[in-house]
């Protein structure tokens, strides 16, 4: 299922407690309601047509399609992706590793930023503050792809001190940052209507009255 993606980039004139670093609720970035039951409607959904869009948060298409494209040009949805299923793509095995490094040398900060983009099955990682310098999620085939990836990929780079891997038993989907939408502004999926009734079977010309 696609997912538009909803980062607040800064805006110019934002004041600075709004800027990366310091966020603030949603709604000081000018989004009203409306806005909000759009996104989270795409959020659910990134395929609804504008059409279908446009019925759930019950406003007309017009204003639907440039609510959306303002949404976009100002950069709160940053792009749709689809969403993949790891296990079907044959990648059943999670993990989570953390890195701590020997030398925040800037040369080797760089190089291993530019080996862990480079790593395949790297799904995301964090360079993050505290003990451990890096978190990995990786998605892998098997324990052994496992253990070479961490071996032959993470542990080798000179700046790597300690790498320590963590499996992932299931993984669970937040809320995301997004405030409910307000009473009204957010409709449910409009109910499956009936077909037709079946038409009529005309009667066969080639007989003559039933007697």
């Amino acid at each position: 299922m696609a997912r538009p993606r909803n980062p607040q980039p800064a805006r110019a004139g934002d004041p600075p407690s709004s800027r990366a670093g310091n966020p603030q609720p949603t709604r000081t970035a000018g989004l009203d309601d409306l806005d909000l039951a759009i996104l989270t409607e795409l959020a659910d959904d990134g395929r609804l047509t504008n059409a279908a869009l446009a019925a759930r948060v019950g406003i007309a298409e017009s204003t639907c399609i440039h609510r959306v494209r303002a949404l976009r040009d100002s950069g709160v949805i940053a792009g749709f992706h689809a969403q993949l299923s790891l296990p079907a793509l044959g990648y059943p095995l999670q993990a989570v590793i953390r890195v701590r490094l020997g030398s925040h040398n800037r040369e080797h900060v760089r190089s291993f930023h530019a080996t862990l983009t480079d790593i395949p099955g790297v799904l995301t990682a964090f360079h993050v503050a505290g003990a451990d310098d890096y978190l990995v999620h990786v998605a892998v085939e098997s324990p052994e792809a496992l253990r070479d990836l961490v071996l032959e990929h993470i542990t080798v780079h000179p700046a790597v001190r300690q790498a320590e891997t963590h499996l992932v038993f299931e993984v669970l989907a937040g809320r995301g940052v997004l405030p409910p939408p307000a009473p009204g502004t957010r409709r449910p999926p409009p109910a499956s209507r009936p077909g037709p009734p079946p038409a009529a079977v005309p009667a066969d010309r080639t007989k003559g009255p039933t007697k």
